[in-house]
């Protein structure tokens, strides 16, 4: 029986019911998003930007109210600086050649960290390999933290460009971003924040944190699948070329060339996901409703119970710090003896969702020794109930296999 007060939002948890216990990959979606599309769909269906006839306005005001919501969310100075994408992946993509490949040459160096998604370190190999800028990693202590000598060591004056994780979507740790946007700037690099596990977890400001560009996902944040965001200053949107050429995005087009439109159209190219963007806002009102306090009060709560299940089985290890207050949510492990992809399954078979893998972090895991773990992550829909029964499934996972009596 659940003890949350938000799973009756979430039509999945009656309808294909688990103990899911993998939100860093993907969040539920609550039935305010999915009517949300639905009426998108069933009242306004046109393309946006294009038809002078009502659908097609109304269409238009849902997608650009939509923008707005999301300027207000992450509190961006205009929605101007607010471009829709497929996700967190396409939005570092856009910046590596729209910025990146324009603004960087064999003398210059990117800093990034040994922890970060492939989607925040494959653009950025890109890049290094196409102009000859260096690539620097900073590296973190085992439990995650990175260091003020580390930043001062790695970011120097050929600092170009920085580009870092918010929350590592393995040891959950929160990275120390205002040390490292202030190192970045004082050398006059741009800093590029992934912040796909963390802004569905707590509040991010862009204007506090003053980075340049933020990117992250909708899907993780209770969206649909499919949309995500790119903030930039809009000082250096301005400056960079489109990532995706045609329809949508130019003021006029001849047989030699075009001009380009405004912020932010110029890099949304093609037919826009406007029901996405519509399910985005509809995630972000409920999300704000629920407010972050929740969300957090919520997931240290359970994870300290993880930690609390999982010192008890001298045969599991966690990945990262041992401060269970340090995780916001993200618990990866290992199990002596057992492979993780076979603790997923195990638990699978008993109605518990979680993940598997190197979590598309493989330089991490040969970093940390390992090479995968099993992750529990968390959200505000879960509750005691679901850990208790994680925990019960988790410590039968050794005698199952007959490695004890």
């Amino acid at each position: 029986m659940s003890n949350s007060p938000f799973k009756k939002d979430f039509p999945i948890f009656e309808k294909s019911p688990c103990v899911y216990l993998d939100s860093a990959a993907t969040a539920q979606r609550p039935g305010a998003v999915i009517d949300a599309v639905r009426a998108f769909y069933e009242t306004m269906n046109a393309n946006p930007l294009r038809g002078l006839y009502d659908l097609s306005i109304r269409a238009t005001d849902a997608y650009e109210a939509s923008r707005e919501t999301v300027a207000g969310f992450i509190n961006a100075d205009s929605p101007k600086e607010i471009i829709f994408t497929r996700n967190a992946t396409e939005s570092l993509n856009l910046v590596a050649y729209s910025y990146g490949l324009g603004n960087l040459g064999p003398e210059d160096e990117i800093v990034s960290t040994v922890m970060e998604h492939h989607s925040n370190m494959l653009p950025w190999q890109m890049v290094s390999e196409k102009t000859g800028a260096r690539l620097v990693y900073i590296e973190p202590c085992p439990d995650g933290e990175i260091t003020d000598e580390e930043i001062s060591k790695k970011i120097t004056d050929r600092t170009k460009l920085v580009a870092i994780t918010h929350v590592s979507n393995v040891l959950g740790c929160k990275n120390p971003i205002d040390k490292i946007v202030k190192a970045a700037h004082e050398k006059g690099a741009p800093v590029v924040l992934d912040g796909a596990q963390s802004v569905p977890h707590m509040k991010v400001d862009v204007r506090a944190l003053d980075v340049d560009f933020l990117a992250f996902s909708g899907h993780k944040l209770m969206a649909p699948m499919g949309i995500g965001v790119l903030y930039g200053k809009r000082e250096l949107l301005e400056k960079m070329e489109p990532f995706l050429t045609g329809g949508e995005m130019i003021e006029s087009v001849s047989l030699k060339g075009a001009v380009y439109a405004e912020l932010p159209h110029k890099f949304e190219a093609g037919t826009v996901n406007a029901a996405g963007a519509y399910g985005l806002k509809a995630a972000i009102e409920y999300l704000n409703n629920i407010g972050y306090e929740t969300v957090r009060n919520t997931e240290d709560r359970l994870t300290e119970m993880i930690f609390e299940g999982m010192r008890k089985l001298p045969y599991v290890h966690i990945q990262g710090s041992e401060d269970p207050f340090g995780h916001n949510g993200i618990i990866s492990f290992t199990m002596d003896d057992v492979h993780p992809h076979d603790i997923s399954s195990i638990l699978d078979a008993d109605g518990v969702a979680i993940r598997a893998g190197h979590h598309c972090a493989e330089p991490l895991m040969k970093y940390l020794g390992v090479q995968s773990t099993a992750r529990a992550s968390l959200y505000f829909y879960n509750d005691e109930e679901d850990v208790r029964i994680f925990l019960e499934k988790l410590q039968n996972i050794r005698r199952w296999l007959g490695l004890e009596s």
